[in-house]
């Protein structure tokens, strides 16, 4: 469980599983020998040279709000795909070792709504799925539960829709964005970055003249930091997911923002540095 802090406010990683793909398998625009010539992408290979890939949760805590940015695969969930079928992980023990119940929760942010980032917003209870977070708003882009509630593009997306978001809606907790950037709080502000899907979200956070950004699918992998034209699969708009990966490497480049990889795997968060015509993902090495 990594952490940081910029200035006042905390973000801890939660993660619920971790996995390797081979890079065209993501990327069918890839070069994979590309891989090798990017050194500083080591750490997040395997030793069969796949790209790793963590599914996570980031829990961003102010001086009076505990909120949590995407919400994962989710346990008991049957899914097509064997890797995110019926899980059983720790998730809500992680939560309580980072200090907080699902009843402290007062937010929840969607960047999208693949089925990877909303699972945790059910639990099965007396035959049923019940919102785990129940005493929380879930601030979803009007877009994107839109065109999830009726164009589901696979048996999967339907699923996770039904048992993982419909009960949310059902149960009044959702509030729809519809501002291109929605400020949160003082310190926290949503912000439109449509391309992976049609309303898909990041969060930038800005507190003591520090700023980070929880990226959501700009990038899967850091990959894509140096290969910004790799496109992955499941992009719904594979120009302007490209277009937003491209404008945001660029302002973190150039003004210093943490960035903050939802599906980066230890070490998560680093800087975007300028490299040559493309950029490269420095991490910290104290993370």
């Amino acid at each position: 469980m990594s952490g940081w802090l910029v200035g006042s406010v905390s973000i801890t990683q939660i993660v619920d599983t971790e996995s390797a793909l081979p890079c065209e398998m993501l990327y069918p625009n890839s070069a994979p020998s590309e891989l090798a010539t990017m050194p500083w992408l080591a750490p997040f290979l395997d030793d069969n040279g796949h790209i790793r890939l963590v599914i996570q949760s980031f829990l961003v805590r102010t001086a009076s709000r505990a909120l949590l940015v995407d919400l994962c695969v989710g346990n008991d969930k049957p899914r097509g795909f064997d890797g995110f079928n019926m899980l059983k992980t720790d998730y809500l023990m992680q939560l309580e070792t980072a200090g907080v119940s699902p009843a402290d929760i007062d937010t929840v942010i969607y960047t999208h709504l693949h089925g990877d980032h909303v699972g945790w917003g059910t639990t099965h209870a007396d035959g049923q799925w019940v919102p785990t977070f129940g005493n929380a708003r879930h601030l979803i882009d009007r877009a994107e539960l839109d065109y999830w509630s009726t164009q589901q593009d696979s048996p999967d997306d339907r699923q996770s829709f039904d048992d993982s978001v419909r009960p949310i809606v059902d149960a009044g907790l959702i509030d729809y964005l519809d501002e291109d950037d929605y400020a949160l709080t003082p310190e926290i502000t949503i912000v439109r970055t449509p391309g992976h899907t049609p309303g898909h979200r990041s969060v930038r956070i800005v507190s003591g003249g520090e700023e980070a950004v929880i990226s959501g699918d700009i990038a899967h992998n850091p990959c894509q930091i140096g290969r910004p034209a790799w496109s992955c699969f499941l992009d719904y708009d594979p120009a302007h997911a490209t277009h937003a990966r491209e404008t945001m490497l660029a302002d973190a480049a150039d003004r210093g923002i943490l960035y903050i990889g939802t599906h980066f795997p230890h070490p998560t968060a680093g800087h975007i540095v300028h490299d040559g015509d493309t950029y490269r993902f420095d991490t910290d090495p104290q993370q």
